[in-house]
């Protein structure tokens, strides 16, 4: 059975900092773009940030760029997102999910085929 499952997450101040890790079970995550989606309470899911299998190409929405790092460990079969100074605004679930490259390269939420069931952030004083 193949699964994603993410950790790493909880309670932090603003401009604290939290580091969220995207496991995969039953496949190698190699050969899979990852995905990191999140959602606030009441808006809309939205793209984060997204690697490449080789981990050549990367891409950050514009509010997280400067702020959030995306690396993938294959040797541990995981992908992390380092995520820094964070702001109230960056509360939400956060999902990893997974697109087989064999498909081609996208980060769009659409064409992801596997989904964790995601972690919460909570950025508050």
């Amino acid at each position: 059975q193949l699964q994603l499952v993410e950790s790493g997450g909880g309670l932090v101040q603003p401009g604290g900092s939290l580091n969220l890790s995207c496991a995969a079970s039953g496949f190698t995550l190699d050969y899979y773009t990852i995905g990191w989606f999140r959602q606030a309470p009441g808006k809309e899911r939205e793209g984060v940030s997204c690697i490449s299998s080789s981990g050549g190409i990367t891409n950050d929405a514009d509010s997280v760029k400067g702020r959030f790092t995306i690396s993938r460990d294959n040797a541990k079969n995981t992908v992390h997102l380092q995520m820094n100074s964070l702001k109230p605004e960056d509360t939400a679930v956060y999902y990893c999910a997974a697109r087989h490259r064999a498909y081609g390269f996208t980060c769009r939420m659409g064409d992801m085929r596997y989904w964790g069931k995601g972690t919460l952030v909570t950025v508050s004083s």
